[in-house]
Protein backbone atom coordinates (compact mmCIF):
# COMPACT_ATOMS: atom_id res chain seq x y z
CA UNK A 1 0.00 0.00 0.00
CA UNK A 2 0.95 3.78 -0.80
CA UNK A 3 -0.77 6.82 0.54
CA UNK A 4 -1.93 9.31 -2.25
CA UNK A 5 -1.72 12.75 -2.94
CA UNK A 6 -5.14 13.96 -4.56
CA UNK A 7 -4.79 16.85 -6.96
CA UNK A 8 -5.73 19.16 -4.53
CA UNK A 9 -3.08 18.02 -2.30
CA UNK A 10 -5.49 16.09 0.35
CA UNK A 11 -3.90 12.95 1.33
CA UNK A 12 -6.54 9.58 -0.22
CA UNK A 13 -6.44 6.22 1.56
CA UNK A 14 -3.83 3.89 0.57
CA UNK A 15 -4.80 1.41 -2.11
CA UNK A 16 -4.64 -2.44 -1.08
CA UNK A 17 -4.05 -4.79 -3.99
CA UNK A 18 -4.85 -7.48 -1.46
CA UNK A 19 -8.66 -6.33 -1.18
CA UNK A 20 -8.72 -5.30 -4.50
CA UNK A 21 -7.62 -9.24 -5.33
CA UNK A 22 -9.66 -10.77 -2.73
CA UNK A 23 -12.57 -9.13 -4.87
CA UNK A 24 -11.69 -9.60 -7.95
CA UNK A 25 -12.84 -11.92 -10.86
CA UNK A 26 -9.88 -14.28 -9.74
CA UNK A 27 -11.56 -14.95 -6.64
CA UNK A 28 -14.74 -15.95 -8.14
CA UNK A 29 -12.77 -18.20 -10.47
CA UNK A 30 -11.16 -18.90 -6.75
CA UNK A 31 -14.51 -19.75 -5.27
CA UNK A 32 -16.20 -21.39 -7.91
CA UNK A 33 -13.46 -23.85 -7.96
CA UNK A 34 -13.40 -24.84 -4.17
CA UNK A 35 -17.00 -25.13 -4.23
CA UNK A 36 -17.01 -27.35 -7.37
CA UNK A 37 -14.53 -29.51 -5.19
CA UNK A 38 -16.38 -29.18 -2.14
CA UNK A 39 -19.25 -30.90 -4.23
CA UNK A 40 -17.52 -33.52 -6.32
CA UNK A 41 -15.83 -34.28 -3.29
CA UNK A 42 -19.02 -35.14 -1.70
CA UNK A 43 -20.72 -36.56 -4.45
CA UNK A 44 -17.32 -39.20 -5.31
CA UNK A 45 -17.41 -39.87 -1.11
CA UNK A 46 -21.48 -41.06 -1.32
CA UNK A 47 -21.54 -42.83 -4.15
CA UNK A 48 -18.67 -44.41 -6.41
CA UNK A 49 -16.66 -43.56 -2.97
CA UNK A 50 -18.53 -46.11 -1.07
CA UNK A 51 -18.24 -48.91 -3.44
CA UNK A 52 -14.88 -48.94 -3.93
CA UNK A 53 -14.06 -48.70 -0.05
CA UNK A 54 -15.56 -51.59 0.40
CA UNK A 55 -13.21 -53.54 -2.06
CA UNK A 56 -9.90 -52.73 -0.17
CA UNK A 57 -7.67 -54.51 1.69
CA UNK A 58 -7.62 -53.53 5.59
CA UNK A 59 -4.41 -51.58 5.32
CA UNK A 60 -5.84 -50.12 1.79
CA UNK A 61 -9.55 -49.76 3.83
CA UNK A 62 -8.11 -47.92 6.92
CA UNK A 63 -5.95 -45.28 4.47
CA UNK A 64 -9.21 -44.83 2.32
CA UNK A 65 -10.91 -43.36 5.69
CA UNK A 66 -8.53 -41.65 6.91
CA UNK A 67 -7.46 -40.07 3.41
CA UNK A 68 -11.81 -39.04 3.38
CA UNK A 69 -11.78 -37.56 6.45
CA UNK A 70 -8.84 -35.40 6.24
CA UNK A 71 -10.34 -34.45 2.81
CA UNK A 72 -13.49 -33.50 4.36
CA UNK A 73 -11.77 -31.84 7.02
CA UNK A 74 -9.87 -29.64 4.66
CA UNK A 75 -12.79 -28.92 2.45
CA UNK A 76 -14.89 -27.74 5.44
CA UNK A 77 -11.85 -25.46 6.32
CA UNK A 78 -11.72 -24.12 2.73
CA UNK A 79 -15.58 -23.63 1.86
CA UNK A 80 -16.21 -21.61 5.11
CA UNK A 81 -12.84 -19.61 4.42
CA UNK A 82 -14.98 -18.99 0.78
CA UNK A 83 -17.72 -18.25 2.03
CA UNK A 84 -16.49 -15.94 4.68
CA UNK A 85 -14.67 -13.79 2.30
CA UNK A 86 -17.46 -13.62 0.18
CA UNK A 87 -19.61 -11.90 2.71
CA UNK A 88 -16.83 -9.26 2.94
CA UNK A 89 -16.85 -9.14 -0.68
CA UNK A 90 -20.82 -8.48 -0.67
CA UNK A 91 -20.75 -5.82 2.17
CA UNK A 92 -22.10 -8.37 4.56
CA UNK A 93 -19.05 -8.59 6.60
CA UNK A 94 -16.08 -5.67 7.26
CA UNK A 95 -12.69 -7.19 6.89
CA UNK A 96 -12.35 -6.37 10.43
CA UNK A 97 -15.52 -8.28 11.41
CA UNK A 98 -14.14 -11.26 9.40
CA UNK A 99 -10.59 -11.23 11.09
CA UNK A 100 -11.97 -11.04 14.31
CA UNK A 101 -11.85 -14.29 16.52
CA UNK A 102 -15.44 -15.21 16.09
CA UNK A 103 -15.63 -15.07 12.41
CA UNK A 104 -11.59 -16.17 11.60
CA UNK A 105 -11.53 -19.45 9.72
CA UNK A 106 -8.35 -20.45 10.95
CA UNK A 107 -6.58 -22.44 8.14
CA UNK A 108 -4.33 -25.36 8.94
CA UNK A 109 -1.87 -26.95 6.62
CA UNK A 110 -2.70 -30.85 6.25
CA UNK A 111 -0.86 -33.26 4.92
CA UNK A 112 -1.89 -36.05 3.56
CA UNK A 113 -3.34 -38.64 5.92
CA UNK A 114 -1.64 -41.90 5.00
CA UNK A 115 1.80 -43.23 3.73
CA UNK A 116 2.61 -42.44 0.32
CA UNK A 117 2.69 -46.27 -0.60
CA UNK A 118 -0.71 -46.76 1.43
CA UNK A 119 -1.88 -43.88 -0.67
CA UNK A 120 -0.60 -45.13 -3.86
CA UNK A 121 -2.91 -48.06 -3.55
CA UNK A 122 -6.34 -45.71 -3.11
CA UNK A 123 -8.71 -45.40 -5.42
CA UNK A 124 -7.60 -43.17 -8.41
CA UNK A 125 -10.39 -40.81 -7.79
CA UNK A 126 -9.91 -40.39 -3.85
CA UNK A 127 -5.99 -39.32 -4.86
CA UNK A 128 -7.26 -36.70 -7.31
CA UNK A 129 -9.34 -35.09 -4.54
CA UNK A 130 -7.06 -34.95 -2.22
CA UNK A 131 -4.28 -33.43 -4.27
CA UNK A 132 -6.44 -31.17 -5.69
CA UNK A 133 -7.70 -29.99 -2.63
CA UNK A 134 -4.20 -29.92 -1.06
CA UNK A 135 -3.29 -27.20 -4.13
CA UNK A 136 -6.51 -25.53 -3.46
CA UNK A 137 -6.01 -25.57 0.65
CA UNK A 138 -2.24 -24.15 -0.06
CA UNK A 139 -3.11 -21.73 -2.45
CA UNK A 140 -5.78 -20.04 -0.01
CA UNK A 141 -3.74 -20.22 3.22
CA UNK A 142 -1.54 -17.70 0.68
CA UNK A 143 -4.03 -15.24 0.39
CA UNK A 144 -5.09 -15.38 3.67
CA UNK A 145 -1.96 -14.87 4.83
CA UNK A 146 -1.85 -12.05 2.42
CA UNK A 147 -5.06 -10.34 3.44
CA UNK A 148 -4.24 -10.72 6.92
CA UNK A 149 -0.96 -10.09 7.22
CA UNK A 150 -0.10 -6.52 9.08
CA UNK A 151 -0.21 -3.21 7.76
CA UNK A 152 3.60 -1.91 7.35
CA UNK A 153 4.03 0.97 9.07
CA UNK A 154 3.86 4.23 6.97
CA UNK A 155 6.68 5.82 8.24
CA UNK A 156 6.18 10.09 8.17
CA UNK A 157 9.44 11.40 7.02
CA UNK A 158 10.14 15.25 6.98
CA UNK A 159 11.28 15.90 3.16
CA UNK A 160 15.01 16.11 2.58
CA UNK A 161 16.14 19.18 3.19
CA UNK A 162 16.53 20.88 -0.57
CA UNK A 163 20.74 21.38 -1.09
CA UNK A 164 20.15 24.74 -2.89
CA UNK A 165 18.65 25.62 0.42
CA UNK A 166 21.29 23.99 2.77
CA UNK A 167 24.07 26.50 0.52
CA UNK A 168 21.72 29.47 0.76
CA UNK A 169 21.54 28.65 4.34
CA UNK A 170 25.52 29.16 4.51
CA UNK A 171 25.63 32.10 2.12
CA UNK A 172 23.39 33.87 4.81
CA UNK A 173 25.57 32.56 7.84
CA UNK A 174 28.95 33.95 6.02
CA UNK A 175 27.41 37.31 4.85
CA UNK A 176 25.60 38.49 8.29
CA UNK A 177 28.61 38.06 10.42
Amino acid sequence: MARVKGSAGEERQPVSFIERLAGSEGFCALFREGMSLVEEAATYLDRDGRIESKELARNEALGYAAESMRLTTRLMQIASWLLLQRAVNQGELTRHQAASNRHRVKLREQELASAPDIFQRLPERLRELALHSLRLQARIIHLDRLIHAPEPAVAEQAPAPSPVEAQIAKLRAAFSQ
